[in-house]
């Protein structure tokens, strides 16, 4: 018995810690990556993050549920590193960590900076689709 409990501990564990790593590694935002998810016609969520930035890490598990939903599955999650890539945020005009924009196509559809609520959150990426 206690041998199974540690089994099941460990494969949730194991489960959890897989889950926040494929978001952590994400696809880092270049302009070549931008393009292709525009020309495949899915919708993209630029993820402005930093990693010592509290609200994004709030961010992550609400993103990593939401588009494990067949309504979001399709989003390309395009990240941007908030402190590497200032170049990016000037483009986007962008001035702060825990920004999310969405697009549909290559037409912004939406933003918010700040959000760790779920409902508003998916209400955002609901305006790419």
């Amino acid at each position: 018995m206690l041998m199974r409990r540690l089994m099941m501990t460990l494969v949730l564990f194991t489960s959890t810690v897989a889950g926040f790593s494929a978001y952590a590694e994400g696809v880092k935002f270049t302009p070549a990556a931008s393009e292709a998810a525009q020309k495949s016609g899915q919708p993209i969520l630029v993820d402005i993050t930093a990693p010592w930035c509290p609200v994004c890490e709030a961010q992550r598990p609400v993103i990593n549920g939401l588009t494990s939903k067949d309504k979001f599955k399709d989003f390309v999650v395009l990240e941007v590193d908030y402190d590497s890539q200032k170049d990016v945020l000037k483009s986007m005009k962008a001035s702060s960590q825990s920004t999310l924009i969405v697009f549909k196509g290559p037409a912004e559809a939406g933003r918010s900076a700040g959000d760790t609520n779920a409902s508003s959150i998916e209400a955002l990426l609901a305006k790419a689709l």
